[in-house]
C-alpha cells in the first residue's frame, strides 16, 4: 500500500486490530441469520509526510450508506459545541444576510440549525440519506453527494461559493484526502475560511485511545501532517485551536493559498501554528519511536476490559452498557465481548434501538430497559461523553449501580 497523500510506500506499522465489520453496520433482526462482511483493520505510518492511515480494503459508498445510523444531534454537548461555534464564527468573521456558509458532512443539521436561525444563508453537503433527511425536516437546503473538487467546481460555477465552510469531523473520514481537501479550495470565495475539526493523533496516543481506529477513520491526523496535506492542495493554515471534543481534538482554520492579505492571516494566528507544530515535534512525531508502543496500550486496554467483565460474572454482578458508538464497537470486537458477558447495550438513538451490534451482536435496547433491569455497572462505551452519560444516568446510582469506563484505562466510579 502507498501513502493516500504523498503516494510513498507505507511500510511502518502503528495499529493492528484484527478484523472487524464497519463500526456503523448495525444489524437487524432478519440480519443475524446472515453472515457479516468482516475486514481487516491494521493503521500503517508514512513515514514520509507522517499521515497515519487505514489499509484500503472498503470503499465509501460501503461504509456511508442510505441509512448511516450516526445523528449527531442525540449528543446534548455536540450541540452546544456547535452552537457555540456558529456564535464564534458570525462575530469573528461578521456573517450576515449577504453570506454564504457551508457544512461539508452536514449530517442531521446539528450545525446548520443555529447558522440558519442567526438569518446567515447557508447549504449542507451530506452523503447518507438518513442523516441528509432529518437535516431537511428541518427546513434546511442539502445536496446529497460525496464532496470533492468535482462538486465543489459545479457550486462553485452556480456562484454558491461560501465565505465559510465547517467540515467537523470529517477530514478523517475520506479515502481520497487530496481532492476532498483541493474541493474547499475551489469552494471558498477569495477571502472565506474553512473549518476542520478532528481528533488530534498526539492526544490519540497519549491517551491511548485505540478505539478510535475503525473502517470509516480513513486517516489519523497531526496539524504536521494537514499542514502538507493543505499545502499541496491550494489552502494554508492561518490558525489551530485546541479543543476537548473527542478526548482532544484540533480546529484549524485555513485559507485559500492565492488569497494575499488575508484578514485571517494573523500574526496570533501564525505564532499559534508554530506552537503546536513545535508540540509534535518536541512529542516526538516526527520519528518512528512516537509510534512504536500503541499497539502494547490496546492490548492492555482489552486485558482490563475482560478482566473486568469476567471478574463480575463470576461476583454475580449485573452489567450493562450505554452507548452503542463506533468506538464501543472497535473496543468489544477487538476483546471479543459478546452476549454473554455484556447483554446489551443503551443507546438514545431510536434509528439503533431494536438493532444489534456489528460484530459482537450484542442487542441495542432503549433507556427504559436500563431502568428495568437495574445493572450493578454500566459500562460506558463513548468515554468522551462520560460526564454527560453519567449526569444523565445518574439515578443508577440509587440502586447502588455504578459506572465504568475502559479507556485510557478501566475505571470504576
Amino acid at each position: 500500500m502507498k501513502c493516500r497523500h504523498c503516494g510513498q510506500p507505507l511500510h511502518l506499522p502503528f495499529l493492528d486490530l484484527g478484523s472487524a465489520p464497519p463500526s456503523n453496520a448495525y444489524l437487524s433482526e432478519a440480519a443475524l441469520r446472515g453472515p457479516e462482511t468482516w475486514f481487516p483493520l491494521r493503521v500503517l505510518v508514512c513515514a514520509h509526510c507522517w499521515l497515519v492511515q487505514t489499509e484500503d480494503h472498503a470503499g465509501r459508498e460501503a461504509l456511508f450508506t442510505h441509512d448511516y445510523a450516526y445523528f449527531s444531534s442525540f449528543s446534548s454537548s455536540w450541540l452546544a459545541h456547535a452552537k457555540a461555534y456558529v456564535q464564534s464564527m458570525q462575530q469573528r468573521l461578521g456573517l450576515g444576510a449577504d453570506s454564504c456558509v457551508v457544512e461539508v458532512a452536514s449530517n442531521d443539521g446539528y450545525l446548520l440549525q443555529y447558522v440558519q436561525q442567526a438569518g446567515i444563508p447557508c447549504y449542507g453537503i451530506e452523503p447518507t440519506a438518513s442523516t441528509a433527511k432529518a437535516a431537511r425536516a428541518l427546513g434546511l437546503t442539502v445536496i446529497e453527494r460525496f464532496f470533492g473538487v468535482a462538486l465543489a467546481n459545479e457550486l462553485a460555477q452556480e456562484g454558491r461559493q461560501a465565505d465559510l465552510i465547517a467540515a467537523n469531523n470529517v477530514l478523517a473520514h475520506v479515502p481520497d484526502i487530496n481532492d476532498f481537501v483541493a474541493g474547499f479550495a475551489r469552494l471558498l470565495k477569495p477571502h472565506g475560511v474553512a473549518t476542520f475539526e478532528f481528533p488530534h493523533l498526539l492526544r490519540m496516543v497519549q491517551g491511548c485511545q485505540f478505539d478510535t481506529a475503525y473502517h470509516e477513520h480513513y486517516s489519523y491526523l497531526s496539524l504536521t501532517a494537514v499542514q502538507r496535506i493543505f499545502a499541496a492542495n491550494g489552502l494554508v493554515v492561518v490558525d489551530v485551536e485546541e479543543l476537548p471534543t473527542h478526548g482532544g481534538s484540533l480546529r484549524v482554520m485555513a485559507a485559500r493559498a492565492d488569497a494575499a492579505a488575508h484578514p485571517q492571516a494573523t500574526s496570533d494566528g501564525a505564532a499559534r501554528v508554530a506552537q503546536l507544530l513545535t508540540t509534535e515535534a518536541a512529542a516526538g512525531m516526527l520519528g518512528e519511536g512516537f509510534y512504536s508502543d500503541f499497539q502494547s496500550q490496546s492490548r492492555r486496554i482489552k486485558h482490563e476490559l475482560l478482566s473486568f467483565l469476567l471478574q463480575c460474572h463470576a461476583e454475580g454482578l449485573t452489567v450493562g452498557a450505554y452507548g452503542a458508538a463506533a468506538k464501543g464497537n472497535t473496543l468489544l470486537n477487538f476483546a471479543g465481548v459478546r452476549p454473554d458477558l455484556l447483554p446489551y447495550v443503551v443507546d438514545k438513538n431510536p434509528a439503533k434501538q431494536g438493532q444489534y451490534l456489528p460484530g459482537s451482536r450484542i442487542p441495542i435496547v432503549d433507556e427504559a430497559h436500563l431502568r428495568a433491569h437495574r445493572p450493578d455497572r454500566v459500562l460506558i462505551l463513548p468515554w468522551n461523553l462520560r460526564s454527560e452519560v453519567a449526569a444523565q444516568l445518574d439515578y443508577v446510582r440509587g440502586w447502588g449501580g455504578q459506572f465504568a469506563v475502559a479507556v485510557p484505562q478501566l475505571e470504576v466510579f
